[in-house]
């Protein structure tokens, strides 16, 4: 069995998931029009505006809000606090054309660039990772049912503490993550191990949020995907497992029905099939 880590203070993660979205997606921020951003900072700050007149806020309440907010800025948090409570209702609006799959929250701890692990392959893992094995098949086609043989799958995931390499210490640069090809057939065999629930980061701003409003922190095991292909619109997926207690109190709020796996017990562990069906770009 692989050692226990301690997971990293939010402080140490929070940092983690802001610098890689400062290297992945912060030049978005300079193609938003003027009047976009006229827009919608307007209406979110006219629901603010709302909720302080209709719930009478206080000038206590309104100085712990802004104690509060200067501390997730200072823990690094802004990642986390928004693909929690945020990030499920912007899928939900940029993704409902969709004929194919369903996906869900991206969340912030994807790496770009893991290592190719062909059309049948295992991701990388130590000596011993904890959890049960998952053989995983499916396919990827188009919406006409047409194989996409130039598709990857890339997939990474919390090991059996919870913990995410890249954003715990301890662990291994690439472990349980990995990109796969696909067959002509569009077909793939993925050999990985069950991920383990966890608690997102409670000793900073987040969890006081969290303990403030008495909520609980925890969000269901999940495999987190993306499927891409020539021609065809990025998918971003999580799947989950029947049975987690916490699939219908996600405090990501990014379960779907439609997400959920059916394991299969086979000789020392799991097998499950899921096919991706991508809609053109």
């Amino acid at each position: 069995m692989t050692a226990t880590h301690h997971a990293p203070a939010a402080a140490e993660s929070g940092a983690s998931a802001t610098a890689r979205f400062k290297s992945d997606k912060f030049a978005a921020v300079a193609d938003t029009p003027k009047e976009r951003v006229s827009l919608l900072a307007r209406e979110v700050l006219s629901a603010v505006h709302e909720t302080i007149r209709k719930h009478k806020v206080t000038y206590d309440e309104y100085n712990a809000l802004k104690a509060w907010l200067i501390q997730v800025g200072e823990d690094g948090e802004w990642p986390l606090f928004l693909d929690v409570w945020v990030e499920h209702v912007v899928e939900e609006v940029a993704t409902s054309h969709r004929k194919g799959n369903k996906g869900t929250i991206e969340g912030p701890y994807y790496v770009p660039g893991a290592p190719e692990q062909g059309s049948r392959g295992s991701v990388p893992m130590r000596e011993g990772e904890g959890g049960t094995p998952l053989v995983w098949t499916g396919r990827v086609t188009s919406v006409d049912g047409s194989p996409l043989k130039d598709a990857k799958v890339e997939l990474w995931h919390a090991d059996a503490d919870g913990l995410y390499s890249q954003f715990a210490p301890g662990i291994p640069e690439w472990n349980l993550r990995g990109t796969f090809s696909v067959e002509e057939d569009g077909s793939f065999e993925i050999h990985t191990v069950r991920p383990a629930p966890y608690q997102i980061p409670t000793d900073g701003a987040c969890g006081k949020l969290i303990a403030a409003a008495g909520w609980h922190a925890w969000r269901p095991a999940h495999l987190h995907v993306k499927v891409s292909a020539p021609g065809h619109e990025l998918l971003t997926a999580q799947l989950y497992f029947p049975g987690d207690e916490h699939n219908d109190d996600d405090i990501a709020s990014a379960v779907k029905p439609e997400l959920l796996l059916d394991p299969k017990p086979s000789d020392g562990g799991e097998t499950v099939t899921y096919d991706f069906v991508l809609d053109p770009a």
